[in-house]
């Protein structure tokens, strides 16, 4: 199974159930996301942090309604790449694959950054770089060793934030305690930044906290029952995991309310200090630090399936990207592969790496929408009833314009450098083809679930 060579394609080991998936999607959203732009929001909205993530949960929901249709009918690893090539056709589901790269790539680079950023302030005597190195290492060890290493890493990183999560609740209920409260406040903020514009705005800035549910679709062929388990725990995942960045935002706002602070991007910190002393400050600053690594550990886990899923297809060089470790079953060049890229993490700057993300991740929830749309009502007639319109055309085309809407939000700098890095898939894919001329060629691997 493992021999690139061989006709047969290889078969990634099912082994998960719905509360891994699950909690690997939670994983690696990192529970505490909200405090690295709980700042900006909170002033961009004028205190409406809370507010600003129902409305995100919402728009959200559609496309993970997309995602969960699509992994139903089509259970195999490759997320957005499968579901566009099987609606699609090969040339088009490349294309989509190759942008998904693009976010995929740099979440790891992002998580193995933002740890060498503060284990550096904590410990100012060890290097960034070092921290860095150490952890592109470790991730790289367990993701070789196989899926169900990191699944347990997984569930003890979340049960870490979970801990903290109740420690800071049950801080903040203290600190609150016989103080006059204004409930709505975290709702419908200070006044500063009035209208549903500001409220927008900060909505699109917080849509990529979302992205577990996408990740959760690349493990559909590491399930032990992929059509039941993987939709259930996309919409489990963006749910809860809405619910919970809902909770936190609303909490952090009633103790400290308003929304000016001395440093936006380290509000967290004076959220911390407020509600718990420099106790719960150095508590949170840890489990920051173990939510990144366990990003990190979920989000190489997730591109290096794509990488290898591309790879099978014969659209990547099979012979290294479609190979299979003997021993271990996973795709060990894959997943060296995006070690070696993470060392950009050493030289890329915060500001840049955040800027490059939102590209992928758009691409990937428009493709899906459409896929949905493409496969389930024109290419199906017998779904052409209220229902499947209600449930194939409403639906994903509602997630489609939110998605769309949320185009708007990106930056030039963004738009630019994904557009190149679409034109150079374009042309790597006129290479493959020979001018368009032939089919990208692949492998069947639409299997039972």
């Amino acid at each position: 199974m493992a021999n690139p060579s061989s006709s047969t394609p290889a078969q990634l080991r099912r082994v998960l159930g719905l509360p891994a998936l699950v909690f690997f999607g939670l994983v690696y959203m990192v529970p505490l996301t909200i405090f690295t732009t709980y700042g900006i929001v909170t002033e961009l909205t004028g205190g409406r942090t809370a507010g600003a993530y129902l409305v995100t949960l919402v728009a959200m929901l559609f496309t993970a309604a997309s995602y969960s249709v699509m992994v139903k009918r089509f259970p195999v690893a490759g997320s957005a790449y499968s579901y566009t090539n099987m609606a699609f056709g090969p040339n088009i589901g490349f294309l989509a694959g190759w942008s998904l790269l693009l976010d995929y790539l740099f979440l790891p680079m992002i998580n193995y950054l933002l740890i060498g950023l503060f284990l550096n302030i904590a410990f100012p005597a060890v290097p960034a770089w070092a921290f860095v190195l150490a952890c592109i290492a470790l991730v790289t060890v367990l993701n070789v060793v196989g899926i169900n290493s990191v699944a347990k890493t997984s569930n003890l990183i979340v049960g870490a934030q979970i801990v903290f999560i109740g420690v800071f609740v049950a801080l903040s209920c203290q600190t609150l305690a016989g103080q006059p409260l204004d409930l709505l406040s975290p709702l419908l903020g200070d006044g500063s930044k009035p209208g549903f514009g500001h409220l927008m705005a900060g909505a699109a800035v917080l849509c990529l906290s979302f992205l577990g549910f996408d990740a959760v679709s690349t493990l559909a062929e590491e399930c032990r029952d992929a059509r039941r388990d993987v939709p259930r725990a996309i919409i489990l995942t963006t749910l809860f995991a809405g619910l919970l960045f809902t909770l936190l935002a609303y909490v952090s706002q009633l103790v400290l309310p308003g929304s000016s602070f001395a440093n936006a991007d380290a509000a967290a910190n004076e959220v911390m200090f407020k509600a718990g002393g420099q106790f719960l400050t150095n508590f949170f600053t840890a489990a920051y630090v173990a939510g990144s690594l366990g990003s990190a550990l979920a989000s190489q886990a997730a591109v290096s399936r794509i990488l290898f899923t591309m790879g099978r297809d014969n659209v990547l060089p099979r012979r290294s990207f479609g190979y299979l470790s003997p021993r271990f079953g996973t795709p060990v060049f894959a997943i060296l592969l995006v070690s070696a890229f993470s060392l950009l993490a050493l030289v890329i700057d915060l500001a840049t790496l955040a800027s490059l993300i939102s590209f992928g991740a758009l691409v990937a929830f428009s493709a899906v929408n459409l896929a949905v749309v493409k496969t389930h009502l024109l290419d199906d007639a017998s779904q052409r009833n209220a229902k499947g319109l209600l449930s194939y055309g409403v639906v994903p085309l509602v997630g489609l314009g939110l998605t769309l809407w949320l185009w708007t939000s990106l930056s030039a700098l963004t738009l630019v450098i994904g557009l190149c890095w679409f034109a150079l898939g374009l042309a790597y894919l006129a290479i493959l083809t020979a001018g368009f001329r032939r089919p990208v060629r692949l492998v069947d691997f639409t299997e039972a679930a």
